[in-house]
């Protein structure tokens, strides 16, 4: 092997090894200060390492998939009770916004929601007013922000965003036309179109928990 040729893949190798560092600091991060932001949680880790190197930046379905991990390896006995928690004010919340065909998105609906997770709702309406009003309408105070939603690489349209909070917990409503139900804004992942559940396909997720539970209890018993 010439000088050249090993210089390349000791490089290489270097390169990986710091993408996997930042994915990690990055997970960490999320996991410990509630950063939910993909590209600041990797600039902030890059900062923290020391790293300056902007090829070593890894792809936010790597940072996603460190997440995973951190949670797998560190918080094995909180992270599911709290998703669970969230997945349940899930289903009460669509059932409360049914005539908005509410979906749920985000670290919720892919099972990453840790303590610092809002329930991420898409609510959909004509009228960007009429689930504020009916919100208002019922009692619940919300504060009102903008986002912007990637539909196509290039359009990013800005939408309101509804917060409020029920039974101590954050929720994120993000209102788009009625149209947008046919398709669903890019994911920040992996910009494919992002997954998006009805309250039927929450509700099974909740279903399948349990007798995932259910199992795993019958089979320490029998051991």
């Amino acid at each position: 092997m010439s000088r050249g040729e090993h210089h390349r893949i000791h490089a290489h190798d270097r390169l990986q090894r710091n993408r996997l560092r930042i994915a990690q600091e990055a997970a960490r991060l999320m996991s410990e200060h509630g950063i939910r932001d993909f590209h600041h949680a990797k600039l902030k880790a890059a900062e923290r390492l020391g790293i300056v190197e902007t090829q070593a930046l890894p792809r936010n379905l790597e940072i996603e998939q460190a997440l995973r991990e951190h949670q797998r390896l560190f918080l094995a006995d909180s992270q599911p009770q709290l998703l669970r928690q969230r997945r349940e004010a899930a289903v009460e919340a669509m059932r409360f916004l049914a005539a908005f065909e509410p979906r749920l998105v985000g670290a919720v609906l892919e099972g990453t929601a840790d303590a610092h997770s809002a329930v991420c709702l898409h609510v959909f309406s004509d009228d960007p007013e009429a689930v504020g009003l009916y919100l208002r309408d019922h009692g619940v105070p919300i504060e009102t922000q903008a986002r912007r939603l990637r539909n196509t690489r290039d359009e990013q349209p800005e939408y309101p965003v509804l917060l409020f909070a029920a039974d101590e917990l954050p929720f994120d409503l993000t209102v788009l036309p009625r149209d947008a139900l046919r398709q669903a804004p890019l994911d920040r992942t992996d910009d494919r179109p992002m997954r998006r559940a009805t309250l039927a396909q929450v509700e099974m997720l909740l279903d399948e928990e349990s007798d995932g539970i259910l199992r795993q209890r019958l089979g320490a018993t029998l051991r």
